[in-house]
């Protein structure tokens, strides 16, 4: 473990770290969360998030019915909605558009064409639909709030699994989120200085913890114990912080997953800068997937919550100490025999040289070539190819 002390002492005077942005990754996906949350799906803490989708399901129930059974209400006075009358549902159930999005895909209707016509039609069509379907069940997932809405309608085999478990599971190794443990809200990147500060006020535009009606997303870092694995060109320390994100949809809008890094630096707009060593784990909502999440996906954010650095310190330093070229040879025969283009091949010679002022030599100085290379791909696909070359070298080495 980096002795922390004497990080401590390379902090300035307003109490953030010195770091390199331009090595690693740059992800996107917290950023892309950030821009389109409005303010009602933002919180400022674990424990109010919790409490908010933890009542949600309180207020829920789940069923399995016959989908011939099912029976599509529309007036003629409300052209505008319909509802559904469930058998042993003791008032009609409104669908929202998510859940009526996912009954027309289940009897093979268009859902958009549906949504153009009156009430009245789309009923008769979705009705006939529910008659002829041959899965026959459906799971519904209903939430009484002032009136009974139909939240999520699925296949009779769906595993759901609660946001609520997902932010119960992230509460054990992150307490309220704000401060309490080594797991927080991150800090931002002052792009004058280059200077990362852990410590900013938690309100609704800093905030990385998220629940819409249809999922929940948290971001946190460990951003108050920088890691030490290496040095900069400078001779100053190449600091990294420890982070993880992770999001789930109790109503089948997406998968449960969690992701761990490695991070130099969190900005504003909650883009993450410097990333290395980027896993990533999701799980389906299959038929077995509550016990996959209590087996895997839980106890794997403990592992990481505890574990040491070290193994990645190590591997860090095992990368900058293995030379694997000595001209320009060399550094042509190492990239075109690992699939780089002749012109890819030259931008990440150039880049490595105006970034470290000489031509790289180590596989640390080719992996850091790559992403920086990588980061200017305009398209996603080509930018994550190059990036997964940049992590195989990277593992490779260690």
């Amino acid at each position: 473990m980096t002795n922390l002390e004497t990080l401590d002492g390379r902090r300035d005077a307003s109490g953030g770290y010195k770091v390199d942005i331009s090595r690693g990754e740059r992800i996107g996906r917290v950023s892309s969360e950030w821009f389109s949350r409005p303010d009602d799906e933002r919180y400022l803490s674990l424990s109010e998030l919790y409490a908010s989708v933890k009542g949600r399901a309180e207020r829920s129930r789940t069923r399995t019915v016959e989908s011939a059974a099912i029976r599509v209400e529309a007036h003629r006075d409300d052209p505008e909605n319909l509802a559904l009358i469930l058998p042993e549902a003791e008032a009609p159930v409104a669908p929202t558009h998510w859940s009526f999005g996912q009954l027309a895909s289940l009897v093979s209707a268009p859902a958009a064409y549906l949504r153009q016509l009156p009430a009245p039609l789309a009923g008769i069509n979705l009705q006939y639909g529910l008659t002829s379907h041959r899965a026959e069940q459906i799971k519904t997932l209903e939430t009484e709030d002032g009136r009974t809405e139909l939240r999520a309608v699925t296949g009779p085999d769906y595993g759901r699994i609660y946001d609520h478990e997902l932010v119960a599971a992230v509460q054990k190794i992150a307490g309220n989120g704000t401060g309490d443990t080594r797991w927080k809200v991150p800090g931002t990147l002052d792009w004058s200085s280059g200077v990362y500060n852990p410590m900013v006020d938690i309100t609704k535009d800093t905030t990385t913890l998220y629940a819409s009606d249809r999922d929940v997303f948290l971001f946190l870092v460990d951003d108050m114990n920088p890691i030490e694995a290496g040095t900069l060109p400078d001779g100053s320390p190449d600091l990294y912080f420890r982070g993880f994100y992770c999001w789930n949809s109790e109503v089948g809008a997406k998968t449960l997953g969690i992701a761990s890094f490695y991070l130099r630096a969190v900005c504003q707009n909650r883009n993450l800068w410097g990333v290395e060593d980027f896993q990533e784990i999701s799980i389906r909502h299959s038929k077995y997937a509550a016990n996959r999440f209590a087996h895997e996906a839980a106890p794997a954010l403990t592992r990481f919550a505890d574990s040491s650095p070290r193994p990645f310190i190590e591997g860090i330093r095992a990368a900058r100490e293995r030379i694997v070229a000595h001209s320009d040879d060399d550094r042509t025969d190492f990239l075109r025999k690992r699939g780089f283009s002749k012109a890819e091949t030259a931008r990440i010679v150039e880049t490595v040289l105006a970034e470290e002022g000489r031509p790289p030599e180590s596989v640390f100085d080719f992996v850091q070539g790559i992403t920086a290379v990588a980061r200017s791909k305009p398209q996603q696909d080509a930018r994550l190819d190059m990036e997964g070359k940049a992590k195989k070298l990277l593992e490779r080495a260690a």
